[in-house]
């Protein structure tokens, strides 16, 4: 069989759905067409929620009905090959799609680590299938011993939801002295693991697993120290790699880590091709080198890029280069960072200064809800200009970081932040005369 289209997309996910939407808002009379490979796909970031906070597993199923409405077609099928001279896609349906301009936005794989073991039953990795997630999920609930490999975003707030179901205890085992430690610097991290700790998660750090030991099934699981813990599911959270071998398979150029190398306007090696998400090349904001950042918020600026540009450079918006905004939510505790933190700025040859200011996020301090925030700001110590920043607090703190990106974005100085304008209410923000930005900048100043 054989279909045409003029934009095909390959993938379904937040970056495939953005770039569709932005295409055909920029070029309404274009075929738009969608391939998913998946028949229940999920929302990423609601993964762990799976587990405890939503009702039901189903209730994180992706929604494309947005995308149907808007006369974008939506299909179920896997693509196999791309024949980039006569510019069609087969699948696995045998469909061959004829396209004028191809979108890849295949996304990422988990990668699966070489332990003794790994192959036994109840050891899951994180796919982004409903049906797959749902047994998953039944399999933690049925279980009494729980053990989540990798102290990233998703172990991290895989361990918080199971740790809320009775009767199961979790453990949390990270190889680096700290939990999250590649996204935040130390005195961060320890507010996470205290977190954890306090609602009976083992936070095991410093701690590699070497093999998973049992029958058909996992039973238990030995450390590199000689210990072994009982386990009846385990589930593996130590990263992702860029699901790349449609590029590389069909000749387009893709990087050592895997990544399909683009250019600022998304466009791969052959000019009608595209490439956007998990899989494509991502370039560091600051040093412009190669970075395996991999967040949905990125993927989806990425699709606005491609989708707007797609046959001509209708607008100057080339790829600025990945700043990494994270956010984290733990048991009331916002953790949020965008940039450089100190660690990594100094690894990187920085010469930096850093302002802090702890205080609370409402005001007066007498009010009802009122918790305990920090933010901590990098500055370049001779332009003044901010490099990255760091919050932790409550839920209404969480925006904040979205500022500081922005900051960070047009490269605001220490003075400009010192000066900055804002609007502020007792139940919404900290106080004006110390608001907490403001504060942290005047703290850098000193210092310069």
């Amino acid at each position: 069989m054989e279909k045409r289209t003029d934009v095909l997309i390959i993938g379904g996910g937040p970056a495939g759905i953005v770039c569709a939407s932005t295409a055909k808002n920029y070029y309404p009379d274009k075929k738009i067409t969608v391939l998913r490979s998946v028949q229940n796909s999920v929302v990423p970031c609601g993964i762990p929620y799976m587990f405890y906070s939503l009702k039901k597993p189903e209730d994180n199923k992706m929604g494309y009905e947005g995308l149907e409405s808007a006369g974008i077609e939506v299909l179920v099928d896997e693509a196999v090959s791309i024949n980039r001279k006569e510019k069609y896609v087969e699948t696995k349906s045998g469909t061959k799609y004829y396209y004028e301009k191809l979108v890849l936005a295949t996304g990422s794989l988990p990668i699966i680590p070489k332990i003794t073991g790994i192959e036994k039953k109840n050891i899951f990795s994180i796919y982004k299938n409903l049906d797959y997630l749902k047994d998953v999920v039944e399999k933690v609930k049925e279980s009494k011993n729980v053990l989540i490999l990798g102290g990233g975003f998703i172990g991290v707030e895989i361990a918080d939801e199971i740790s809320k179901l009775e009767g199961i205890n979790v453990y949390l085992v990270e190889m680096l002295p700290h939990l999250l430690a590649q996204s935040f610097d130390k005195e961060f991290s320890v507010l996470v693991e205290e977190k954890l700790r306090s609602k009976g998660v083992n936070v095991l750090t410093n701690a590699k697993v070497i093999e998973f030991i049992g029958d058909e099934k996992v039973r238990r699981v030995k450390l590199e120290d000689g210990r072994e813990i009982d386990v009846d599911v385990v589930l593996l959270g130590i990263g992702a790699r860029p699901n790349s071998e449609l590029a590389k398979n069909t000749g387009l150029e893709v990087i050592s880590t895997g990544a399909i190398w683009v250019d600022e306007y998304m466009r791969t090696s052959d000019p009608d091709i595209f490439a956007i998400g998990d899989c494509a090349l991502k370039r560091d904001f600051y040093t412009r080198r190669n970075t395996a950042v991999m967040l949905a918020s990125t993927a989806t600026a990425e699709a606005r890029i491609a989708g707007a540009n797609l046959y001509k450079i209708k607008l100057i918006r080339e790829n600025k280069g990945t700043i990494a905004v994270y956010s984290t939510y733990v048991d009331g505790l916002v953790l949020a960072s965008a940039g450089l933190t100190e660690s990594n700025a100094v690894r990187e040859g920085f010469e930096i200064v850093t302002g802090t200011f702890e205080g609370i996020d409402k005001h007066p301090g007498t009010l009802p809800g009122v918790n305990k925030t920090k933010v901590k700001l990098i500055f370049s110590k001779h332009s003044g200009v901010l490099l990255g920043g760091q919050i932790a607090g409550g839920m209404s703190f969480a925006e904040l970081i979205n500022l500081i990106g922005v900051a960070i974005q047009q490269r605001m100085t220490a003075s400009e932040l010192e000066t900055l304008q804002m609007a502020t209410h007792p139940y919404l923000t900290c106080a004006p005369t110390v608001y907490h930005v403001v504060m942290a900048a005047q703290e850098a100043i000193s210092k310069i």
